[in-house]
């Protein structure tokens, strides 16, 4: 049913204005209080074997919205009713920013991809951040909090534009992220070297504990799919040097050549960030071998063209404790959530694992077995 509504509708819509409409309905229904229970019935069914703990928190299940769809923390509500088990808001700057001219989103339909160049357009970090001391949950959810850098600020200057936004949004945030892998901010990409992440991550883990002071707020930091395995193998072991809480592989890769993409020449020329299905293969290396590289000693969290039930529960096998999506649920419609659950349960049940942990880097725990 949504494909073909999709595929009549969507489909001829500018994608950026198709995803505008599609959360105001998304805010319209979270706000009728009959529908909503509906919905979320329907949506998002429990399934007690799923039920995770990570970074501090109990939830549902492993699936979560990726950064990017919910920028301004306006749909937590609307986005937990849908069934994901987390939500991460942003990527939120310290300044608010309209972000890079439209034409800026582009659907690759054959491809099951996006490219987007959408420049961290945001409302800005004080105003996040009182949206969400604000909120009045409809339903208990996980919120990260995704930061990255204010394009106007010079890179030497980054570490000080990171800092006010965590000083804003920390104690609103179930954990936080770093973000320092969009393609779309000139020279963010350049703070993934250790000789500059490491002192980004520092002064942020700092202002944060400065921040809030009844709970540590996990500090997680997002890498893009383009490092090479060396500098995969740095970030990971600085992670574990600093004591950092996670890290999120991957964000989109800029990368056009060897991915198999048919879709229009022009499109694929489009610069920016490129996700979904085109990015599954590397985005899973990568998580395999941040695992390789830390085993359990931090959270992994997967993300970058998951579609199904299937390539969640690879992601789980490789080592990673929570998942999640955006991509695909441009193309898959609201009852992704639900098959993504169902299909995690089954496999689950059918698996020689007794719990969801028990799965988590099973697959490497064979070889060294």
């Amino acid at each position: 049913m949504y494909r073909l509504f999709f595929q009549l509708i969507f489909k001829r819509m500018d994608p950026e204005k198709a995803h505008h409409l599609a959360f105001r309905w998304i805010q319209l229904a979270v706000r009728l209080p009959v529908l909503r229970t509906f919905l979320a019935a329907a949506l998002a069914p429990r399934y007690k074997e799923l039920r995770t703990e990570a970074l501090g928190r109990r939830m549902h299940g492993p699936f979560g919205l990726a950064a990017g769809f919910d920028k301004n923390a306006v749909a937590v509500d609307g986005m937990t009713m849908l069934g994901f088990d987390h939500v991460e808001i942003g990527t939120v700057t310290a300044e608010p920013q309209p972000g890079n001219p439209k034409k800026r989103l582009f659907r690759l339909v054959p491809d099951r991809a996006l490219i987007n160049r959408m420049g961290f357009n945001n409302e800005g970090s004080a105003s996040v951040a009182a949206r969400l001391a604000a909120r009045n949950p409809v339903f208990p959810a996980t919120v990260g909090v995704n930061i990255g850098k204010t394009k106007v600020v010079p890179e030497a200057e980054a570490t000080a534009d990171y800092v006010t936004s965590t000083e804003r949004l920390a104690r609103h945030a179930d954990y936080l992220v770093v973000n320092v892998s969009s393609p779309n901010t000139p020279g963010l990409r350049n703070l993934q070297a250790v000789e500059h992440l490491r002192p980004l991550l520092t002064a942020v883990r700092e202002a944060a504990d400065r921040t809030v002071t009844d709970r540590r707020v996990p500090l997680l930091v997002k890498i893009a799919p383009d490092l090479a395995d060396a500098d995969v193998d740095a970030v990971a072991d600085l992670a574990v040097e600093l004591g950092l809480d996670g890290i999120i592989a991957t964000n989109t890769t800029i990368a056009r050549d060897g991915l198999g993409l048919t879709s229009d020449p022009k499109l694929i020329a489009e610069t920016g960030g490129l996700s979904g299905a085109p990015v599954k293969e590397r985005s899973l290396e990568v998580l395999r071998r941040l695992y390789a590289r830390v085993g359990d000693k931090i959270t992994l969290i997967g993300v970058g063209g998951i579609e199904n039930a299937e390539d969640a529960w690879q992601r789980i096998l490789a080592g990673a404790t929570l998942v999640q999506g955006y991509s695909a649920f441009i193309y898959q419609g609201p009852f992704w959530c639900r098959a993504i659950h169902k299909g995690l349960a089954a496999r689950l049940r059918n698996s020689p694992y007794a719990t969801l942990a028990d799965a988590v880097g099973a697959e490497h725990k064979k070889v060294t077995a």
